[in-house]
This record gives C-alpha cells, structure tokens and sequence, in this order.
C-alpha cells in the first residue's frame, strides 16, 4: 500500500484551556478525540508533519506529549512553535533536542518541499501581515517568513479558516481535529491558483 503524507499543528496535548476552547470536558477527553482521530487516518508507514506546539509548554508538559506521540502511528517530523522547548527562541532549545529526537526523525524551524513543482513553505507561524493570521502579537515576528510567493503550510492561529494569502492553515481548529492531507492541499493550492488567474483574466 502507498504511503501518504499529513499535516497537522497545535495539538496541545494536556493543554486544559485549549481542551476548553474545542468544547472537550478536560485535557484526557481531548487527548484522546486526537488520538482516535490520528490513528484512524494515520498508518505506520505514512509521513507526518507537525507544525508546531505538541503541548501547552513546561518540560513536563512537553515529555507527556512526546509519550503521546510516541504511541501514535506514522513517521513524524516536526516544525517546532513556541510552545515547543526545541525552538531556537529558547535559548535552551538544544538541551531538549535529545527527547524531541526520540520521536521525531526530524526537528527544524521551517522546512520546504515539492509539490508538483511548487515550492511549499512550512513553518509555525503564518507570513508576515498574512490575513490568514488573527494573532495582532508581534512578538513572534523575527520568526515569521516572508512571503515571497511560495504556498506556506503553518498553525498558531487557532482558527477555523483554512485558506489565505499564499497560506494554508493546517491546525487541528481547521480541519476537525484531525491532519489533513498532501493530497488536499494539492487540491486547495490548484484552486486557489486558478482562481486567481481567472480573477487575472477578467481584469478584477
């Protein structure tokens, strides 16, 4: 059977307030609506990327996420974010590299791959000044691409939009708590496209 590659962010394992905020009655309840949804769609043999914030933060916090991660299906790399201690924001980022490496084959601030001779971007953070973004802090701004006209893959923003600028949010609150597909992305990034050059086309 041929392998598929997933896209997730923002799992928050334990993360009570975020259990709160997807309407889950605790953390355990939402923990494990994720695992149910993750090892439904995920086999062992498939990729996934996460794009950052496994957990709420805390060293803890982030090791029971790492366990939860560990049990799930398919051949994971991460994309940290901000709740993650292997970001290179924390200046103690490489003290936490070893555990992240148990259970991720790779760890990276952004990463980039083809998909049908397109650059895709991938990063926690959505562009700078993307309108895909709800999050009105710039303190995360050092650590945001520019757009530069590549599709980007992103999270954070913990909103049930989908599509922006040059950007397609992969976070759970977009896609029913569960990782979406390259092959929907391929869809959405082909639509999103010829649209626009429709709108090209007729002057608007």
């Amino acid at each position: 059977m041929r392998s598929e590659t997933w896209f997730t962010a923002d799992l928050h394992i334990g993360h009570k307030l975020i259990a709160e905020k997807r309407n889950l009655p605790d953390s355990a309840a939402h923990d494990a609506v994720l695992a149910m949804h993750w090892d439904v769609t995920v086999a062992p043999a498939d990729t996934v990327w996460v794009l950052g914030d496994i957990s709420g933060g805390g060293r803890g916090s982030q090791q029971r996420a790492l366990d939860w991660l560990a049990a799930r299906p398919g051949i994971k790399h991460l994309v940290a974010g901000n709740h993650d201690g292997v970001h290179p924001m924390n200046p103690e980022a490489h003290k936490m590299m070893p555990a992240y490496l148990e259970v991720f084959a790779s760890v990276q601030q952004s990463a980039r791959r083809r998909l049908a001779g397109r650059d895709l971007l991938m990063s926690h953070f959505p562009y700078r000044e993307s309108r895909a973004s709800d999050d009105t802090h710039s303190r995360f701004e050092q650590w945001r691409l520019p757009d530069l006209g590549s599709w980007l893959l992103h999270g954070h923003i913990h909103s049930s939009r989908q599509l922006g600028d040059h950007c397609i949010h992969v976070g759970l609150d977009a896609w029913g708590l569960a990782p979406v597909s390259i092959n929907k992305i391929a869809v959405m990034v082909d639509a999103a496209e010829a649209a626009g050059q429709a709108s090209s086309a007729d002057g608007t």
